[in-house]
């Protein structure tokens, strides 16, 4: 029977969480911030793909969960 919340593979998944997480809440309140303050459309360019970055970095650890996980069962 496979442990719940304290094996390595679930310390990783609540972490990959926490990284989604953090940077959808970023994300919303540098829009926000920036819409109040007026900042120009260049500068919440680069907030936008500063949270494109850490969305992509979760969708890779993600990915590297699955594979791991894939490794563990013996699949392909």
């Amino acid at each position: 029977m496979a442990q719940h919340g304290n094996t390595r593979q679930a310390k990783a998944g609540q972490r990959v969480a926490l990284i989604l997480a953090s940077v959808g809440v970023f994300w919303i309140l540098v829009t926000l911030i920036g819409a109040e303050y007026g900042w120009s459309n260049r500068t919440r360019a680069f907030f936008d793909l500063a949270a494109l970055a850490g969305f992509g970095f979760a969708l890779w650890q993600t990915f590297r969960l699955w594979r791991a996980r894939q490794d563990e069962k013996g699949g392909n």
